[in-house]
């Protein structure tokens, strides 16, 4: 499969991109580039290649001085202070719906 100039610009127009018309063309020299790669590496055989859940062995081990530490750590709670109460927020706001601050719409189409 690759990808056509026509794609580029249905995905640019979804994005909300104006891209050049450089742009265009190194957006699409690289998509089909990355397509190509991934069709190289679909013709590789891995039936003895066992299936993995992570492909990282960092994951889950909580162990300290194993292979890798845990990817996870315990939060720190120095310099950490309560958050403004909601309802003081909303006081703030120049308008709300009552729930949530209401704000102009920045997006145009």
């Amino acid at each position: 499969m690759k990808v056509t100039e026509k794609d580029v610009a249905y995905v640019a127009d979804l994005a909300n991109l104006e891209l050049t018309e450089s742009e265009r063309g190194r957006l699409l020299r690289d998509l089909n580039s990355i397509l190509d790669y991934i069709d190289r590496l679909n013709q590789l055989d891995t039936t003895d290649v066992p299936p993995m859940a992570q492909v990282s062995d960092r994951y889950g081990v909580d162990q300290p001085g194993e292979r890798f530490a845990s990817a996870s750590r315990e939060d720190i709670l120095e310099g950490l202070r309560k958050s403004l109460p909601h309802e003081v927020a909303l006081d703030n706001a120049p308008e709300t719906d009552g729930t949530f601050f209401k704000v102009p719409k920045v997006i145009e189409r």
